[in-house]
């Protein structure tokens, strides 16, 4: 059954919508702050976002951005003002999937979210780097039909750069991600070593690396690969 994280904070919207949603046999989490929204993805794994825009601390902005950046393919849907265009705009120009405006009705809420499940159960489950399968379903790396074992930090760090194949990945960037998952002061020497050690489970050659380029002054780019 489908995982729902809600971030809201007006106690009357909340309570409507668990009960909603769990008559449709969603399981609701739900938090009326950015910050518990940020733990619970940490700790917990959702198959879509239902976010208010305005929250009493912090705002679904910054939270859609970490759902994006840990679990790309979750969808996220916005909860907005009806005459709210500009943060409608804002939240799908940062990578949100739909929006819903307040007051909304029930079934059309409901319709909205299924249509969002289904696209995201349509999207591949594999993504392909070079000769890696990446099954981003069950979090599994092979390559050439050998399972390589990840950290889970090191399975983000492969998963971003498989999901920008040709483009610059900036330090700042994976320092992000190493910060999330490590909760470390994140060095420029850190973020070397952890490239490193992607480097020498998933490079042929680690190197002479041929996925994991580095880029001087600017940081990385995974190069294109077709396997042959």
């Amino acid at each position: 059954m489908a995982h729902i994280l809600l971030v809201e904070d007006d106690p009357a919207i909340v309570n409507t919508l668990t009960d909603l949603l769990r008559s449709d046999g969603f399981t609701v989490t739900s938090t009326p702050t950015q910050d518990e929204a940020l733990a619970l993805l940490n700790q917990q794994t959702f198959d879509l976002a239902l976010l208010d825009i305005t929250l009493k601390q912090g705002n679904g902005f910054a939270v859609c951005a970490a759902v994006k950046a840990r679990f790309p393919e979750v969808p996220v849907i916005f909860l907005t003002a009806s005459d709210d265009e500009y943060s409608t705009v804002a939240g799908l120009d940062m990578g949100a999937d739909d929006y819903i405006a307040k007051p909304f009705r029930a079934r059309e809420l409901l319709s909205r979210i299924h249509v969002a499940l289904r696209r995201k159960n349509e999207h591949k489950a594999v993504i392909r780097l070079g000769n890696l399968e990446i099954d981003t379903t069950a979090a599994l790396v092979h390559k050439e039909d050998v399972d390589i074992t990840l950290s889970a930090l090191e399975y983000k760090l492969l998963l971003l750069f498989a999901q920008n194949q040709g483009k610059l990945i900036s330090r700042d960037a994976l320092r992000n991600v190493i910060w999330e998952s490590a909760s470390e002061y994140v060095s420029d020497n850190t973020i070397n070593v952890y490239i490193n050690r992607l480097r020498n489970k998933v490079e042929d050659d680690p190197a002479e690396p041929k996925l994991i380029q580095t880029i001087r002054g600017l940081g990385y780019k995974t190069v294109v690969m077709t396997k042959e």
